[in-house]
């Protein structure tokens, strides 16, 4: 599932409250906050994309995520490896650790998570 970056801030704020009205949804958006109909489109189209469900109370709906932030993330990623690096994680892996910049550190953390995953991959 594709989201556009203004989909994603809503989903995030969902993803971290769990469910959310709203008006919720509208105090925490900074200054200039969107209009209520602007927010009620976003609503409406992540509902309509499968990412969103609701139940009803009165007036008012309550929205739940249907799938996990990691999940979509997940799927982001392996879209990633797939259009842009030819299905390949180990040219993924060769790109993100030379053009990150990262620490020594950093790399022995990331070579300690492949280590475990190989580990768990065995049993």
């Amino acid at each position: 599932m594709n989201l556009s970056a203004t989909e994603e801030q809503l989903m995030n704020f969902i993803w971290e409250k769990g469910t959310a009205f709203m008006k919720d949804i509208l105090e925490t958006y900074p200054e200039p906050k969107p209009a209520t109909t602007t927010i009620a489109t976003l609503l409406k189209r992540l509902t309509d994309k499968g990412a969103l469900g609701f139940k009803t109370y009165g007036n008012s709906r309550e929205y739940f995520p249907l799938y996990s932030k990691s999940e979509y993330f997940s799927g982001k990623v392996n879209h990633l490896i797939k259009n842009f690096f030819n299905d390949s994680p180990s040219q993924f892996a060769s790109f993100f650790t030379k053009e990150t910049n990262l620490s020594k550190e950093q790399l022995e953390s990331l070579k300690s998570i492949i280590e475990d995953q190989i580990k768990s991959k065995k049993l």
